[in-house]
């Protein structure tokens, strides 16, 4: 009798890497996804042109509730050299370090091209891709040994000798994500620590800054009272409604998990001059304050902030009072941002929260609660900055749980 194929539900960068791992151990796999053609993040990542890869894996700058080694052993499970020579060679596609973004994009420039090269892998690989197909529920095995179930919406269920969940998680719904992994994972006996937006941009009602709108500089921002010490640096984009840019993509998911009643201050230093060069700077020479402060940032941002220190356009250093120039020093340095929401799961690159890593073995990333499950990328509770780390989660999982699936499977 012909054995049961390994069920795989999600076709985003986790379950595409899945199926194409589990099909090339010599298995029978469907590929399972709701949407009309699968990868809808990686077309959109990287302003369409899909980073890839970062340029260095940072275990450290990765944010779990759970345990911090399980997340380290995970990543190591897969080097970045050899996930390099993957898409290089068994992939056939170029890649292109931006060195002052740390990230790899195809040669091609085209997230296309990463989405439909993977794809045509796994089917030569011998899986099947059944597109606009939605499942609804999973049943494990019973007491007597039988096969795994996949309940699909309005076709007959699939009997599967293992599932792979890959479903990921709630953010930019308009992808497919639905959050349907977490319920499935809850009802199979798993644990999943509440989850919310992650890399998402901020807001600030009302929009005080709104008049700022389309200004973007490097910038460090940083959580006081945080442990450890939270800090990030990278692009700022003041937006119509907040703020957004790297930098504030990084920081923003001690914002979305603060109570409003202890709301996490996040403080920004606009320039590389820290407070005392910024001091030595307005206390020497005869020019305008406007002007040393224009010189280090844009115009409308340096008037908007000698506005709040209460200085005059035609103040100059020479009669810039102390306690004036300390206000402006402050601001410079610990600017307080003004952040009041968030655009949550709508803009959320990612889900913070998920599958709780301890429930699952992270050699094989098969379910220590119901052998014969197997979880990978979003679903589970990790997340990493800005710049391919979260596509190196989905790829180092997704192959993981491949591999361990379709070597072990029956």
């Amino acid at each position: 009798m012909t054995p049961n194929p390994i069920v795989v539900v999600g076709a985003g960068a986790a379950g595409i890497l899945a199926s194409l791992f589990a099909a090339r151990a010599g298995r029978s796999v469907v590929l399972v996804e709701r949407t009309k053609d699968g990868g809808r993040k990686i077309l959109i990542s990287g302003g369409g042109r899909c980073n890839i890869l970062p340029s260095t894996v940072q275990p450290e700058r990765f944010v779990t509730a759970s345990s911090p080694n399980s997340l380290r052993n995970i990543l190591r499970s897969w080097p970045l050299d050899e996930q390099r020579v993957f898409f290089e060679r068994e992939l056939g596609m170029g890649l292109v370090l931006e060195p002052e973004t740390g990230k790899r994009f195809p040669a091609s420039n085209r997230a296309r091209d990463v989405r439909d090269r993977l794809l045509t892998r796994v089917r030569e690989a011998g899986a099947a891709v059944r597109f606009d197909t939605t499942v609804e529920g999973v049943t494990a095995p019973d007491d007597a040994g039988g096969p795994w179930i996949v309940q699909l919406k309005g076709a007959p269920a699939l009997e599967a000798s293992a599932v792979v969940l890959a479903t990921g998680g709630l953010s930019v719904p308009s992808t497919g994500s639905d959050g349907i992994g977490l319920r499935i994972a809850r009802e199979l006996g798993h644990t999943t620590h509440p989850t919310y937006p992650a890399l998402t941009p901020l807001t600030t009602d009302p929009p005080v800054h709104a008049d700022l709108a389309g200004i973007s500089l490097t910038v460090s921002i940083r959580a006081p009272g945080t442990t450890p010490r939270m800090e990030t640096r990278g692009g700022f984009l003041f937006t119509h409604r907040g703020y957004s840019g790297p930098a504030v993509l990084d920081i923003s998911h001690l914002a979305t998990r603060a109570a409003s009643e202890a709301r996490q201050p996040l403080l920004v230093q606009w320039t590389d001059r820290d407070r005392a060069a910024w001091d030595a700077a307005l206390q020497s020479g005869r020019k305008r304050v406007s002007s040393v402060v224009t010189e280090a940032m844009p115009t409308r941002l340096a008037d908007r902030l000698l506005a709040e220190a209460e200085i005059g356009a035609d103040t100059t250093v020479a009669h810039l009072g102390r306690t004036a120039r300390k206000r402006l020093v402050t601001l410079l340095v610990e600017y307080p941002l003004p952040w009041t929401g968030n655009e949550g799961f709508k803009k959320a690159e990612v889900t913070g929260g998920g599958v709780a890593l301890g429930e699952i073995d992270p050699r094989t990333m098969e379910s220590r609660r119901q052998p014969g499950l197997y979880l990978c990328g979003e679903i589970l509770d990790a997340f990493g900055p800005i710049g391919g780390h979260n596509f190196l989660w989905a790829w180092v999982t997704g192959r993981a749980a491949g591999q361990a699936a379709g070597s072990t499977a029956s």
